[in-house]
């Protein structure tokens, strides 16, 4: 035997009871399971710890950063041995050389990745989505790692210009992407995605190339998958929120067009949304009618609230539109922070208001604008993220409740709070699933047998959010910690587990049985805690981006090989990508 862990609980990814026993690995496949297995290479004492698959995270964007990275961080230090990339409708293939720097600002734009470092990082060994997928392939990285085909890149490819001014596509548009999609698929991509949101817009402003596209459309796209294998579907979309009556179940009929077209599984993206704070229920509604029509389909729901990070060194903060404030916005953090002690200083710019931060071809979604018109409002939402994150915070924590007690200003104590720490300091704002104060509705969803575990964004949005520690929140917080509404924690590892393995077709991993891949987390879960997100100028061209370690991972292994153990990397390089098998 290469390696046995010996003395663990095995928690085996099925939702099947936990069980004491040892497991051997050989040759990158699980060898046994059992008790007295004898001696190997390498023994791993896992008394104390529980024993799981590798966690299969199905929504990430590492699409630009695998090009260039061989560690998929923060997700591989948070027990992810399999991500798939593509989510959202945006990613670098298929791409034409003339359209480059499209797809840069389409991703810089809705998913807050430097477009300076996609610019010097992308090495664009490719065209075509089979081109990308051999080109990555052929790197060796830490983890594995799958593709989705994205829309809003389908659609550059084939239309050009015509996709950014989201001209409807003719039928010589239609046959061409459909043989572009059709031919990536059948090379493995795993599935194709779409995006609707009004929030995802390009570094510009403007919508994304599919975000209005037809049922015509969808509809052709979604017939592609037909035949090609065990291929998913995966949408995020708005469902027109705000849009008027009738506009909801219009959205969804879009949904429910692509999946009878297609005759694939189909994913949406859920959450509890601003504006219309009931709107997941209806979604879940719909969802449960389409599965009694006998339509495959799920919703993907976070383990907290989604939200951003706030503070000097983040994309975002309450004072980024103040006039005086934007006067020393590209100084250093040190130059800025001495600049705000001033306290002539201080004043002017609580003296002030913000200007406009959207419109007028930036990529700041309107939403900015409304949440800091209404600061005091939004400020109830607003915490000290602190040195042990706490992303279930009571109201009376909120910045909010600290300026009530004080007899402070809002603004003052939001001033003062992103000083501390000599500027390092992070507030927390849950901008979904968090209307009622608790994550009360995030429980709702988890529970519903139509949910699969995603959204973790994982390589995106790097300057506002770090939610590839996702994983590690639901073990510690809904499996341990949580007192009302608990996950069991064999089904907390089921959704982390089989259950994305089996929805994304990867029938070889995902559970801890003799002859499936050698994916295996040792767990300190008594000791499992997630450390404060820092920031890292560890991007191309000086980028920066946030990360989130934690503690209580003994180690990680891929295909049999340890790729981290004790919250680091080891080195290892036995990643691969994952292909669909036709």
């Amino acid at each position: 035997m290469d390696t046995i862990i010996t003395g663990g609980l095995l928690v085996d990814g099925t939702g099947a009871a936990p069980f004491e026993a040892d497991i051997a690995l050989k040759d990158g496949k699980i060898a046994a399971i059992g008790k007295n297995l004898g001696t190997a290479a390498r023994m791993i004492d896992a008394k104390g710890c529980i024993v799981t698959p590798g966690f299969v995270d199905i929504h990430t964007h590492y699409d630009g950063q695998v090009s260039w990275d061989e560690e998929f961080r923060p997700s591989s230090v948070h027990g992810v041995t399999t991500a798939v990339m593509g989510s959202c409708g945006v990613g670098f293939a298929p791409v034409k050389k003339a359209d480059r720097e499209r797809i840069i600002g389409l991703m810089e734009g809705v998913e807050d990745i430097p477009g300076a470092a996609l610019a010097e990082g992308l090495n664009w060994r490719w065209e075509t989505v089979e081109e990308y997928m051999n080109a990555l392939d052929a790197m060796p990285h830490a983890i594995d790692f799958a593709v989705v085909v994205p829309h809003d890149a389908l659609r550059v490819y084939v239309m050009g210009e015509r996709a950014e001014a989201r001209e409807p596509a003719t039928d010589e548009d239609l046959a061409q992407m459909q043989a572009v999609l059709r031919g990536a698929l059948q090379a493995g991509a795993v599935g194709f995605s779409t995006g609707r949101s009004d929030n995802h817009k390009d570094n510009r402003g403007a919508d994304t190339p599919a975000a209005e596209a037809s049922k015509r459309e969808l509809e052709a796209l979604a017939a592609a998958l037909k035949g090609t294998g065990r291929r998913t579907v995966q949408i995020v979309s708005d469902f027109d929120l705000g849009r008027g009556p009738g506009a909801f179940d219009a959205e969804f009929d879009l949904v429910d067009a692509m999946a009878t077209a297609s005759g694939a599984p189909l994913s949406i993206s859920l959450l509890q949304r601003i504006g219309d704070i009931d709107q997941w229920k209806r979604i879940l509604q719909r969802v449960e009618a389409s599965v009694a029509r006998g339509l495959e389909m799920k919703v993907q729901s976070a383990p907290r609230g989604i939200g951003v990070l706030i503070g000097l060194e983040a994309t975002f903060h309450p004072f980024i539109g103040f006039p005086s404030y934007k006067e020393v916005a590209t100084k250093s953090l040190a130059e800025r922070v001495a600049h705000l002690r001033n306290p002539e200083v201080r004043a002017r710019i609580l003296s002030e208001t913000s200007e406009r931060l959207a419109g007028d071809g930036s990529s700041v979604p309107p939403l900015v604008d409304q949440l800091l018109a209404n600061i005091d409002f939004v400020s109830m939402s607003l915490f000290r993220l602190g040195e042990r994150p706490n992303y279930e915070p009571k109201r009376e924590d909120s910045i909010f409740g600290e300026a009530m007690r004080s007899g402070r200003k809002v603004l003052e104590v939001l001033y003062d709070a992103m000083l501390e720490q000599e500027g390092h300091a992070l507030l927390y704002f849950p901008i979904y699933n968090y209307a009622s104060g608790n994550l009360d509705v995030v429980a709702e969803m988890l529970h519903h047998p139509r949910t699969l575990f995603g959204l973790s964004d994982g390589g995106a949005h790097v300057g506002t959010i770090c939610d590839g520690s996702f994983p590690s929140f639901l073990l510690s917080h809904w499996a341990r910690d949580r007192a009302e509404r608990k996950l069991p924690l064999e089904k907390a590892v089921h959704m982390l587990t089989g259950a994305n393995a089996a929805w994304a077709g990867f029938g070889d991993r995902g559970e801890l049985a003799v002859g499936k891949k050698a994916d295996v987390n040792v767990i300190d879960l008594a000791g499992l805690e997630l450390l404060p997100p820092r920031l890292v100028h560890d991007l191309p061209a000086g980028g920066k981006r946030f990360l989130q370690d934690a503690r209580g991972y003994r180690a990680t292994i891929v295909s049999g090989e340890v790729v981290a153990q004790n919250g680091e990397l080891t080195g290892a390089r036995p990643g691969r990508l994952v292909r669909g098998s036709n």
